[in-house]
């Protein structure tokens, strides 16, 4: 049985993982959420003024009233920057599983920050939640996305076949997963 305790805060050596703020607008429209390479890589819109930006925190920060509901701002301990996100979006009670999705800014990226985010909200899903098996997909044509998989310690699973259509052309999509006897903590 899970124990759902909603998006509490974690932190790392370099990071902080909280609850998104209406404060986090400039950061998010600077860093990722207005990058089109970084949202088409995860499947998400591209958000270009502050008020689409808003209305997308009014929908965040309305659901962490509930207590299944796992979202957090990635930002830098030193600054408090949202420099991108990180999220169990898929949550199945019955099956003890849960699927992480993120995404980091391109300034950002190739320093290990996604990696270490991801290693904090497995270990989150294991110790926190009570999971028995988290999952994460990539698209094929996302190689560094597939290395902090790697990095993470993640089994192959296997390929959905032209999942996507995007810019005129099939994109697979990759699933790994984990199970809580195979996570190393850190």
């Amino acid at each position: 049985m899970l124990t759902n305790v909603g998006t509490m805060k974690i932190e790392t050596k370099r990071l902080i993982l909280r609850r998104f703020r209406y404060t986090d607008d400039d950061a998010m429209l600077k860093y990722w959420i207005s990058d089109p390479k970084i949202q088409s890589l995860y499947s998400e819109p591209v958000y270009c003024t502050k008020q689409e930006v808003k209305e997308l925190l009014d929908n965040y920060i309305s659901s962490y009233e509930k207590n299944d509901f796992y979202r957090w701002a990635i930002t830098l301990k030193e600054t408090d920057e949202c420099i991108g996100q990180i999220a169990y979006f898929l949550v199945d009670d019955h099956n003890h599983f849960a699927e992480i999705e993120y995404c980091i800014g391109s300034l950002f990226q190739r320093k290990g920050l996604a990696t270490e985010a991801t290693k904090a909200v497995i270990q989150y899903g294991f110790d926190q939640i009570n999971l028995h098996k988290v999952q994460i997909c990539h698209k094929s044509i996302n190689l560094p996305s597939r290395k902090v998989i790697e990095k993470c310690g993640f089994t192959y699973e296997g390929t959905l076949r032209d999942f996507f259509y995007q810019d005129g052309k099939y994109i697979d999509r990759l699933y790994y997963s984990m199970l809580r006897d195979e996570f190393m903590p850190k």
